[in-house]
């Protein structure tokens, strides 16, 4: 525990708190800075999995993609907020971010995506599919202590 007020989270917390979030978001670096975006998401084993789905969007290639090719440093970040302040919560997953766009692991990741999302099971993916091996977790919830 750091200061009163701010337990850490051990990693099986942190990815429990995630896994139960239905939105995270993704942090990618671009040469002009940081690039934030809402994300749905799967966790499969070790690794965080989303993809680009057919929700509108000009291409396929998002500057997540191209950021991700750039520099493949990732976080994502999932939180609870309430208005009792003693149900906050934050988590962050840190890793390595890859894309894939056929065979095994993508095939599984879009399995992943579509047992968590029903709008999944019926119209899956057919983008790139963004594969975070997650090197650390971390968070944070209120405590009185």
């Amino acid at each position: 525990m750091t200061a009163a007020g701010s337990p850490r989270m051990a990693t099986e917390e942190c990815r429990r708190l995630m896994e139960g979030e239905r939105v995270a978001r993704m942090a990618t670096c671009a040469a002009s800075g940081p690039h934030l975006v809402p994300i749905v998401f799967a966790i499969d084993g070790d690794r965080i999995v989303s993809a680009v789905d057919h929700k509108p969007k000009r291409t396929t290639r998002l500057k997540r993609i191209s950021n991700i090719l750039a520099n493949p440093a990732v976080s994502l970040l999932a939180d609870h907020y309430s208005e009792e302040w003693d149900r906050l919560w934050w988590v962050r997953a840190d890793g390595i971010a890859t894309i894939s766009e056929a065979g095994a692991s993508y095939h599984r990741a879009l399995d992943a995506l579509a047992d968590r999302y029903q709008q999944y099971r019926h119209h899956r993916p057919e983008g790139p599919v963004i594969e975070v091996a997650v090197e650390r977790w971390t968070g944070w919830r209120f405590s009185p202590e």
